[in-house]
């Protein structure tokens, strides 16, 4: 039985992407517990459902490969809420970069980064109408072997591999949390990027290479669990829109994590916001 004074999060709206399975249900799950009016959405329906059924709403179906499916997503959620506290931009993966999305795009860089962009710029009116609200994007330590140049996102005009790709992503991350620190503060949005640990859950899935050490035992010894991996989103949403987290990066708990140096780098900051916003049709 949950206690009143377990009710953290009662009176704020979440949406939580990613939440079919791993960190992004364990979090929805536990929010909805302290109270929270929670939605979630993921790729797949089956996997999806109970998590909606927990937590008490109708599953949000979406393709992040795919921008028609973002945009279908943003107008449901916004036939749902006039407001949100909360939008946990925890959807993502490591992808074959061999591959492509619907769009034409590099599927990690869609996926993880493209998409959550749009989504987010998308409902930006429903953050600003909350007064103060909080955006947090899973980003990863992985951001450290992530470089980003402005003029090949796609990585079309230069050879990579899966988790470098998945890296550039990551940093990506960092760099929008750092974008909307700057550009929608006055709107009282807050945003916080986190690396909630090496989780064992489905991860990688889509890689071979990492999906191949996710499925071997090896990892039941460089993994931490799924709760362990949901308790940083967790505490972020708890603390709610606090300016002191405003564009910082965690490594769980730790603020100030440890950074690419490109991670700071105003020209980046910029850069890839205005780059990003013309890929996805905002511009």
């Amino acid at each position: 039985m949950t206690h009143e004074t377990d009710q953290t999060m009662a009176g704020r709206t979440v949406l939580v992407t990613g939440a079919s399975d791993g960190i992004g249900a364990e979090a929805a799950r536990v929010l909805a517990a302290r109270g929270a009016t929670v939605h979630v959405t993921g790729r797949s329906a089956d996997k999806l459902r109970p998590v909606a059924e927990a937590v008490g709403t109708d599953p949000l179906v979406a393709d992040f490969s795919r921008f028609e499916d973002v945009r279908r997503l943003a107008d449901r959620v916004r036939e749902r809420v006039t407001s949100l506290d909360i939008v946990m931009n925890n959807a993502g993966g490591m992808f074959a970069t061999s591959t492509r999305t619907a769009d034409g795009h590099e599927p990690n860089l869609q996926v993880n980064h493209l998409a959550p962009y749009l989504l987010t710029n998308l409902l930006h009116p429903q953050l600003a109408a909350a007064g103060r609200s909080l955006v947090v994007n899973t980003s990863s330590v992985g951001n450290l072997m992530g470089r980003v140049v402005l003029d090949d996102l796609d990585h079309e005009h230069r050879r990579t591999v899966d988790f470098l790709a998945y890296g550039t992503a990551k940093l990506m991350n960092i760099l929008f949390t750092r974008g909307i620190a700057q550009r929608w503060a006055d709107d009282g949005v807050v945003s916080a990027a986190v690396h909630p640990g090496p989780v064992g859950s489905s991860f990688g899935r889509d890689s071979w290479l990492v999906g191949l050490f996710y499925r071997s035992p090896l990892r039941r010894f460089a993994t931490i669990s799924v709760p362990d991996g949901a308790a940083p989103l967790i505490a972020l949403a708890e603390r709610g829109p606090d300016p002191q987290v405003n564009g910082r990066y965690f490594s769980r708990f730790k603020v100030d994590g440890l950074e690419n140096r490109q991670a700071h780098d105003q020209a980046l900051i910029d850069g890839l916001w205005e780059r990003s916003a013309e890929l996805v049709g905002l511009a």
